[in-house]
């Protein structure tokens, strides 16, 4: 039997919300192998669906800026609420995102660490970069960001448009920004279904399959019921089938374009990031 460790219970139990003796029994079943026992709990619906978690396990803050033609978003993770409210936190954020989108950065360097290194040596407290993205944008496009609360999430999003004139529209506005406020709400974890991973689809299509063989039903119509489970998850998950936040009745989508036709144009979400504190990814 594998040794498994109180520390990968609680993991589990915040990564899937799942009780606690179910995923101690899910990791002795899985061996001990943490992706297994989280399949596990999927398939006997003890756990969200959602590849992200509900809980943040750690403080900091998500920041984000917007200059010309380039947009940055970037997480910087501390040890204490107190700190990720202090003033020098911030200011250190704000000046290693410019820093970031100044170099056009991907991934850490030397000289981002050493930034790092400064800022904890000011702070007196463990300090690190989580992640960060920048996104590109277009003469066409139109990127908006929102920070929720003391930033514990941020998020930047792209409308695209077939007529740049259209940008300086106050409704098109107003849409984007309802829009970052959708993402911060409903956390998509994609922009449509033709972006879904195919190992994402792949995973999902076993657990709903394994669910589904519990109900005895003949296998077309156990392929029906995945397929219907499929599609129903795919609504909550992809931000233009998701109902919009300010009129359930319609999706994201729908209301892009009606908002498209009314001010004489074609609109498209071009991207979008969501980060939240904490969570795992």
């Amino acid at each position: 039997m594998a040794d498994i460790k109180p520390a990968d219970v609680k993991r589990l139990r915040e990564k899937t919300g799942a009780g606690i003796l179910d995923c101690k029994k899910a990791l002795v079943d899985a061996e001990g192998d943490f992706a297994k026992a989280e399949k596990l709990l999927k398939e006997q619906g003890l756990a969200a669906a959602s590849k992200r978690s509900d809980r943040a396990t750690n403080e900091g803050r998500v920041f984000t800026k917007i200059d010309g033609t380039k947009a940055g978003i970037l997480e910087l993770a501390c040890e204490t609420d107190f700190v990720a409210r202090n003033d020098n936190f911030k200011n250190a954020g704000a000046e290693l995102l410019d820093s970031i989108m100044e170099e056009n950065l991907t991934e850490m360097t030397d000289s981002l660490e050493e930034n790092v290194k400064l800022v904890i040596s000011k702070i007196k407290e463990n300090i690190s970069v989580k992640r960060f993205k920048t996104l590109e944008v277009a003469d066409n496009e139109l990127c908006v960001d929102y920070i929720h609360g003391e930033g514990g999430i941020g998020v930047l999003v792209k409308i695209a448009a077939d007529n740049k004139t259209l940008l300086s529209n106050d409704e098109l506005k107003q849409f984007a920004f309802d829009c970052a406020l959708h993402i911060a709400a409903f956390n998509p974890l994609f922009l449509s279904q033709d972006k879904v991973d195919a190992a994402y689809t792949q995973e999902q299509t076993e657990i709903f399959t394994k669910q589904a063989e519990n109900l005895e039903k003949p296998a077309n119509v156990l392929q029906g019921i995945v397929k219907g489970k499929l599609n129903k998850h795919f609504s909550q998950i992809c931000l233009l089938d998701q109902p919009f936040v300010k009129d359930d009745k319609s999706s994201l989508a729908n209301v892009l374009a009606a908002l498209g036709k009314k001010i004489g144009g074609t609109l498209s979400i071009a991207d979008f990031a969501y980060f939240r504190v904490g969570e795992e990814f």
